[in-house]
C-alpha cells in the first residue's frame, strides 16, 4: 500500500486510530438507537396513559352527573382492557361537556406540554378535540393494524372501539428530537474524547513497541561505522524482538572476531613474507654493490632461493587457506585413509632417521569422503610436524581405524609435549607455541591451521591433546565414506 507512511511507528498508529475510529462509531451507532427506542417507548408510554385516562373519563362521565365514577376493580378492567368498553352512541354530546372540563384531561393536555387529543364518531363525525389540535385531521383508517404513527413533526397513538368510535392522542415530537440530538452531541463528544485518548495511548504503546528497533537501528550503525565492541543493549531476552536483539549481538560478536582475526592475518602474513624478501633484497644489493667472486655470487643464489622457497611456501598455504575460507567447492572422492597415511608415512621416514626418531605405525582399513589431495596435505603436516618437534630417541606413532560411522587417523608422539596454555591456540594462523614450537624450528603457523580449515570443509574435525615431558595425540575424524 504505497499510500502508507514508510515509518512503521504511523503505520501502526494509522491502523489503530482506524480500527479505534471504527470500533467507536459502531458503539455510538448502537447506542444510539438504543436511546431512540428508549425514548420513543417513553414517550409512546405517555400516549397510552392518555388514551386510557380519556376513555376512563369518558365512561365515568362529569362529577355530579350520571352514575359517577366506577368502582376501582371496574376502572382497573377499564386500564387493563384498553378501550374494551363501547363508546357513546352517535350523536350523543359528551356527558358534562368537554373533556377539558374536567380537571384530569386538562392537567394531561396543558398547551405548553404538546399533547391533543381527537374523539370521532363511527361515520367520522368530530365528536371532541382540544384547542391545540391540528385542524382538518381527518379520522384514521380502522383497516390500520398500528397504534402508533409518525407524522410530520408529532407522533400519535389511536384505537377503535368495537361500535366503531376512534379516539386518538398526540404529541408534538420538538422535544423528543431535542433530546436526542442532545444525545447525538455527547455521543460526539465524548466518542471525540476517548477517541484523542486512545490515539495518544496508541502512539505512547507504539513508541515504546519500537523503541528497541530504534536501538538496534543505532546499534548497528554505529557498528558500521567501526565501532565493532558496540552491542545492543538487550531489556526483554524472552520477547520477540529480545531474540533478535540476541541473535544480532552473537553475529556482531562473531563479526568482530572475524575482522580481528582478519587484521591479525594480515598482519601475520605480511610479517613472514618480509623476513624471506628483505633477505633477497639484501642479497641482491650486496651482489650488485661491488665486483664478486663466483663463489660469492653462488653463495648469494642459494640465500635467494632458500628465501624464494620460503616465500613459496608461504604463499601456497595462503592460498590453500584462502580458498578454503570461500568454501570453494571440491569433489570429494571415497579415498582411502590407510593407503595414503602409509604413503606419506614412508616419505617422511628419512627426515625421521636422520633425526633419530622412531616411526610406527598401525593403519587398519579406513574409507573416507573426500579429495585425496587435501587428505595428503592434512597427513603430512601432521607427521612433518610430529617429527619436527620430537627430540633425538623420542617415537612417533600413525594409526587408522574406522568408528562409529568415521574414517580416523591418529598420530601420537612421545616428544616434549605441549603446555595447557597453548592447546586453545594451536589450529589459530601463525600461532606459535612460545618454547616448544618457534621460528627456529621452520615453518610459518600455517599447517595446523591448514589441517583444521580442510578437515572442517569436509564434514570432519581434528583435535589435540597433550601432557609436558609425555607427548601429544592429534586425532583427525572424517565422515567414511
Amino acid at each position: 500500500m504505497k499510500w502508507l507512511p514508510n515509518s512503521i511507528r504511523w503505520r501502526i498508529q494509522l491502523w489503530h486510530g482506524l480500527l479505534l475510529l471504527a470500533v467507536l462509531t459502531g458503539f455510538g451507532i448502537t447506542a444510539y438507537f438504543f436511546q431512540y427506542e428508549n425514548v420513543q417507548a417513553r414517550m409512546d408510554g405517555e400516549l397510552r396513559l392518555r388514551l386510557y385516562m380519556l376513555h376512563d373519563q369518558l365512561t365515568r362521565g362529569h362529577p355530579g352527573e350520571g352514575a359517577g365514577p366506577p368502582p376501582a376493580d371496574e376502572s382497573s378492567a377499564l386500564v387493563s382492557e384498553l378501550f374494551g368498553l363501547p363508546m357513546l352512541e352517535q350523536g350523543q354530546p359528551p356527558r358534562g361537556g368537554s373533556m377539558l372540563e374536567r380537571p384530569e384531561v386538562r392537567e394531561a393536555f396543558q398547551p405548553q406540554a404538546g399533547y391533543y387529543f381527537f374523539l370521532w364518531f363511527r361515520d367520522g363525525g368530530i365528536f371532541d378535540r382540544s384547542p391545540n389540535a391540528p385542524a382538518g385531521l381527518a379520522m384514521p383508517s380502522r383497516a390500520a393494524s398500528a397504534v402508533f404513527r409518525n407524522r410530520p413533526g408529532v407522533r400519535e397513538a389511536y384505537d377503535f372501539t368495537p361500535p366503531g368510535e376512534c379516539l386518538l392522542v398526540g404529541v408534538n415530537d420538538t422535544g423528543f428530537r431535542a433530546e436526542m440530538r442532545r444525545f447525538t452531541g455527547e455521543i460526539i463528544g465524548y466518542g471525540s474524547i476517548v477517541l484523542l485518548l486512545g490515539l495518544l495511548g496508541g502512539w505512547w504503546v507504539a513508541s515504546r513497541a519500537i523503541a528497541p528497533i530504534r536501538d538496534i537501528s543505532e546499534a548497528a550503525q554505529r557498528i558500521a561505522g567501526g565501532q565493532l565492541k558496540e552491542r545492543i543493549p538487550v531489556a526483554e531476552t524472552e520477547s520477540e524482538l529480545g531474540q533478535l536483539t540476541g541473535v544480532l549481538n552473537d553475529t556482531f560478536t562473531r563479526l568482530a572476531a572475524a575482522f580481528d582475526e582478519q587484521a591479525r592475518f594480515t598482519s601475520d602474513a605480511a610479517h613472514e613474507l618480509r623476513t624471506p624478501v628483505s633477505v633477497i633484497l639484501a642479497q641482491t644489493q650486496l651482489a650488485l654493490a661491488k665486483p664478486r667472486t663466483i663463489e660469492a655470487h653462488l653463495k648469494t643464489i642459494e640465500m635467494t632461493r632458500r628465501s624464494a622457497l620460503r616465500m613459496q611456501e608461504l604463499i601456497e598455504s595462503l592460498l590453500t587457506l584462502a580458498q578454503a575460507d570461500a568454501k570453494t567447492p571440491a569433489h570429494s572422492q571415497a579415498c582411502q585413509l590407510d593407503e595414503i597415511s602409509r604413503e606419506n608415512l614412508d616419505h617422511i621416514r628419512p627426515l625421521a632417521e636422520e633425526r633419530g626418531i622412531t616411526l610406527h605405525h598401525d593403519l587398519a582399513p579406513a574409507v573416507c569422503s573426500a579429495p585425496a589431495d587435501h587428505i595428503t596435505q592434512i597427513v603430512t603436516n601432521l607427521l612433518a610436524n610430529a617429527v619436527k618437534y620430537c627430540r633425538p630417541g623420542d617415537a612417533v606413532r600413525l594409526s587408522t581405524q574406522r568408528e562409529n560411522g568415521h574414517a580416523c587417523l591418529t598420530v601420537a608422539d612421545t616428544g616434549p609435549g605441549i603446555a595447557a596454555e597453548h592447546l586453545p591456540h594451536l589450529f589459530e594462523r601463525f600461532y606459535r607455541a612460545e618454547a616448544s614450537r618457534n621460528r627456529a624450528a621452520g615453518g610459518a603457523g600455517l599447517g595446523l591451521a591448514i589441517c583444521k580449515t580442510l578437515a572442517e570443509a569436509h564434514g570432519g574435525h581434528i583435535t589435540v591433546r597433550s601432557e609436558l615431558a609425555k607427548g601429544t595425540v592429534f586425532q583427525l575424524r572424517l565422515p567414511a565414506a
